[in-house]
């Protein structure tokens, strides 16, 4: 079912993008969006884990490097009934954490020294829990597809602004309206359905540790860390949703707020109160 519903949403936002070629060019604007879509779909189903973690100096480490962080994820991967996945560290001081990859054999997770630094065992726990909950609904395959149509709608907006068809379509205030209109929508989306993704991995994450608490601290510091102002080295807002805590948001403002890719953490922490109250209950 997470497999089929992510394929969906891929499709959905793929024939969104190829409406608005359509707008844009008419039917060659459509046939043109098609294929930009299929190229960009591709490349990131397939290559987009690889673009990341380079993107970040991930590098790789197994049991004997780091046999802490490889014992907490493979005993968690054993709860969630998952495959091992492919261990990263980020050599940052700022504490964070992502997942990348299309499905379960070729997931990874990757913390940043800070992460290791900042947590405990319980803690760390608690933030691998919620990056293999990404990973067993399938979260990262979704938020990049998402980010990569959010950015190709963007990109044909201003491509329809020079290179309209009619006059009907080259009129500045169809196009302007265009130009925002439909970026926003794209972008918007993109947050919905990170902020939604991010409680169910909170709540995956509990039910993987049986331990709410675990994150429920563990984002507390993150979120006191990111009140510093730090933001982890080459941060990009394109890959912002990906980590468990926005890497900007210790940046602030209104503008941030209304745009965030993340929850507040004090929605986080009640929600994961409440799964805690529900699993002392039965």
């Amino acid at each position: 079912m997470e497999k089929f519903k992510t394929y969906f949403l891929m499709v959905g936002l793929t024939l969104l993008f190829i409406w608005f070629g359509g707008l844009i060019g008419g039917q060659s604007g459509m046939v043109i969006a098609f294929l930009i879509a299929a190229g960009m779909n591709f490349y990131a189903y397939y290559y987009s884990d690889k673009h990341v973690l380079a993107h970040y100096h991930a590098q790789p480490v197994d049991e004997s490097s780091h046999p802490r962080l490889y014992r907490i994820v493979h005993d968690l991967t054993r709860k969630a009934g998952l495959p091992m996945p492919k261990l990263y560290i980020v050599p940052d001081p700022v504490p964070n954490a992502f997942a990348t990859g299309r499905n379960y054999e070729h997931a990874a997770v990757a913390v940043t020294q800070g992460l290791l630094d900042l947590l405990d065992d319980e803690e760390l726990a608690g933030v691998i829990a919620h990056e293999l909950s990404h990973v067993k609904h399938y979260d990262i395959l979704i938020g990049t597809v998402a980010a990569t149509i959010a950015g190709a709608i963007s990109m044909l907006a201003n491509f329809g602004l020079f290179f309209g068809g009619d006059d009907r379509e080259r009129n500045p205030i169809v196009t302007l309206a265009l130009m925002i209109i439909m970026p926003l929508a794209a972008t918007v989306i993109q947050m919905s359905i990170s902020r939604s993704r991010e409680f169910e991995a909170d709540k995956g994450a509990a039910l993987i540790t049986g331990h709410p608490e675990w994150l429920q601290r563990a984002l507390s510091k993150l979120d006191n860390y990111a009140r510093r102002g730090a933001v982890v080295h080459d941060a990009d807002p394109a890959t912002a949703h990906m980590f468990i805590v926005n890497p900007f948001s210790g940046l602030g403002g209104q503008v941030a707020n209304l745009f965030r890719t993340h929850p507040t953490t004090e929605e986080r922490i009640e929600r994961l109160e409440e799964i805690k109250y529900q699993l002392r209950s039965n």
